[in-house]
């Protein structure tokens, strides 16, 4: 096999165009990585633009409708960003349309170098990048998308067409894995892969297989054949075998807690109170068996909320035992069974918790109710795709989001999902500062900063953002960051060292940018251990006035605390919607006139006063606003509402 790099339009003018999804600095970086590693490899390099001239106007028909210049030769929205220019003896095709291969020039060049193979980076994903795949497609070509280096500025467009691509054997891989195959001379599809320690990178804890759809149909039908069965036990019956669940995770806390430090890095104290956060969900669940599920609403007509059937959940990581439970421990009370496609480095616990349910009587009769599916992003879209699936739950990324989004709608089932937030907590002139730096630094670098409520953000009132900014600092030096494994630990390692070197990567920007870095820990005695044994990653506090900002505006699920400042209160409200998630808000103010402004303003699902956007308790309903969430929330009186349907039922009155 050989291979040849080809960008498509990356330039300026596209990567400069409002709603791109990942950022243009991330796609920049992510193509610069690929592209220098090709070039060092000797892999052929194909730039391919679009060119624009004003004598002859050759725009595309569309763009001279809306009267838009774009990509104009001789302008710097032609250009590319200096990191993806061409340099000698690299091809530059010049096109005028959406596929590259609409100039001969690429097919040229491609067979001139004797390619066999293309991988592809660049925009739009739903336009360009699909349009040329296609082409590369057609004339015989392997082709791989590099993901971490493709973006649009239509998310639900760019999830179909990954859909689409990848059911025509078009591979999406991150460009690390890309090039770990063209060192092997080939590129295909993996069938497992390893599971690292996040404290010690370089120890290989367990293999991950990846279900395809032959082993997903046989979870999912076991599941359909359980449910009869399953649906015509009691709520009490079922009640009961969670709370049996309940009772053996307090028993085995121990090595449960252990096992959850190991595999995902979370500091053994955490890892203890997830597992007793857990054990309380559980209950709080059981506590639903006697309500009504009948209702007569008028004469001669009532209504019942019935099961959906086998329900699909897909969850994260970095609660590997609590999430999991809260989505499945309700879709099984209300009489469903239920496929689950756990996080990769969940697997173990995922296996631990099914072992743990069979013993509490978690089956119908001898039939499990509970069925796990290991694997990646394309064992989830298999699930997500089988048509024995009634509905499916999630706790995921953005990007999870649309892709499994647009599979339920095409399959018309229900979906809920809560998709990370990007949390603000405004800090004004009457709050006790130090109670808010230690609230707010627990909440954004405890554990690493690796929690969806985690507190991204801080927007403080400019009478007091000095002081404050001290007393974060001080209060983030006063959290250890180390190994998970000893108990006075807070902030431990990321889960990965990819995701250590993201962080990385989006830090070395900000600092690029002439924003003010502030690492309390720099210092520390260990601090060089810890970074070249494990995924750690020092806790930074980032001073970033542009709300513009790609350290602003994108979620860095990391031990990362952005600090933006406000004359005004308007100002502060209007800088914590500013963002385009919004799961968690909070205000430190004892003001009356302030909290109550901040309820009403306030575009989140969850809001705080006086207390980190960080945490939630296991009753209450957590749901996102904007594109935090979809669906119904999640716990609590939500849980109904999704796990089952509304059916009702007149009768003739005699």
């Amino acid at each position: 096999m050989k291979a040849a790099l080809v960008l498509i339009d990356l330039q300026n003018d596209y990567l400069s165009a409002t709603g791109l999804q990942p950022a243009s600095s991330q796609i920049i970086s992510g193509a610069a990585t690929l592209l220098e590693a090709c070039r060092d490899k000797g892999i052929p390099v194909i730039h391919v633009i679009t060119t624009t001239h004003r004598d002859p106007d050759d725009r595309m028909p569309h763009w001279k409708q809306s009267d838009r210049w774009m990509c104009e030769v001789g302008t710097v929205g032609h250009e590319s960003p200096a990191a993806l220019r061409p340099v000698d003896g690299e091809t530059i095709v010049h096109k005028q349309f959406f596929s590259g291969f609409s100039h001969a020039a690429l097919e040229a060049a491609l067979r001139a170098h004797d390619c066999d193979a293309v991988i592809v980076t660049g925009i739009h994903l739903h336009a360009c990048v699909r349009a040329t795949a296609l082409d590369a497609y057609q004339r015989g070509y392997s082709i791989c998308v590099a993901e971490d280096a493709v973006g649009s500025d239509d998310a639900i467009h760019a999830a179909i067409t990954r859909r689409y691509l990848a059911e025509r054997s078009i591979q999406f891989a991150p460009a690390a894995e890309i090039l770990a195959g063209l060192a092997n001379a080939a590129i295909s599809p993996r069938t497992s892969f390893q599971h690292r320690s996040p404290r010690e990178t370089a120890t290989v804890l367990f293999e991950v297989q990846i279900a395809g759809k032959a082993e997903v149909a046989r979870a999912t039908t076991a599941a359909r054949t359980a449910l009869p069965a399953w649906k015509a036990t009691s709520m009490a019956d079922r009640a009961q075998s969670l709370r049996k669940l309940a009772d053996l995770l307090v028993s085995q806390s121990t090595a449960l807690a252990q096992l959850i430090t190991d595999d995902v890095g979370k500091p053994i104290a955490m890892a203890r109170a997830e597992v007793q956060r857990s054990a309380a969900i559980l209950h709080a669940v059981a506590e639903r068996a006697g309500e009504e599920l009948a209702v007569q609403s008028a004469p001669g007509a009532s209504y019942r909320y019935q099961p959906l059937g086998v329900v699909a959940a897909v969850t994260p990581w970095n609660n590997p035992l609590a999430i999991p439970i809260g989505r499945i421990a309700p879709a099984l009370m209300y009489g469903n069974t239920v496929v689950w496609k756990p996080a990769p480095a969940g697997t173990r616990i995922a296996q631990r918790l099914l072992e743990l349910s069979r013993a509490a009587g978690w089956q119908a009769g001898t039939k499990d109710v509970l069925y796990i599916c290991t694997g990646d992003h394309s064992t989830a879209s298999a699930v997500a795709a089988d048509p024995r699936i009634d509905g499916l739950t999630l706790s995921g990324s953005l990007h999870a989001g649309y892709a499994l989004q647009e599979i339920c709608a095409r399959r018309h089932v229900p979906f809920q999902a809560e998709l990370g937030g990007n949390n603000a907590a405004i800090v004004w002139e009457d709050a006790d500062l130090a109670h808010a730096a230690r609230q707010i630094t627990a909440g954004a670098i405890g554990f690493a900063g690796q929690r969806c409520t985690a507190n991204r953000r801080v927007v403080v009132a400019e009478s007091v953002f000095a002081p404050f900014v001290e007393q974060l600092q001080a209060a983030a030096l006063a959290m250890n960051w180390g190994d998970p494994l000893d108990e006075k630990t807070v902030i431990g390692p990321l889960q990965t060292f990819a995701k250590r070197e993201q962080v990385s990567s989006l830090i070395d920007r900000a600092r690029a940018t002439g924003l003010r870095l502030l690492v309390p820990h720099s210092s520390q005695d260990n601090y060089q251990q810890l970074m070249s044994t494990g995924a750690f990653y020092p806790p930074t506090i980032v001073i970033a006035e542009d709300p513009n900002h790609e350290i602003v505006q994108e979620e860095t699920f990391g031990p990362v605390l952005v600090v933006q400042r406000a004359g005004q209160f308007d100002r502060a409200i209007d800088l914590a919607n500013g963002v385009r998630q919004g799961l968690v808000a909070a205000l430190f103010s004892h003001n009356p006139a302030l909290q109550e402004q901040f309820l009403a303003e306030a575009r989140a699902g969850v809001l705080k006063l006086n207390s980190s956007t960080a945490d939630a308790d296991a009753a209450s309903p957590l749901g996102g606003w904007k594109a935090s969430g979809i669906g119904p929330a999640e716990h609590g009186p939500s849980d109904r509402e999704f796990f089952c349907r509304v059916q009702t039922i007149y009768k003739a009155q005699a």
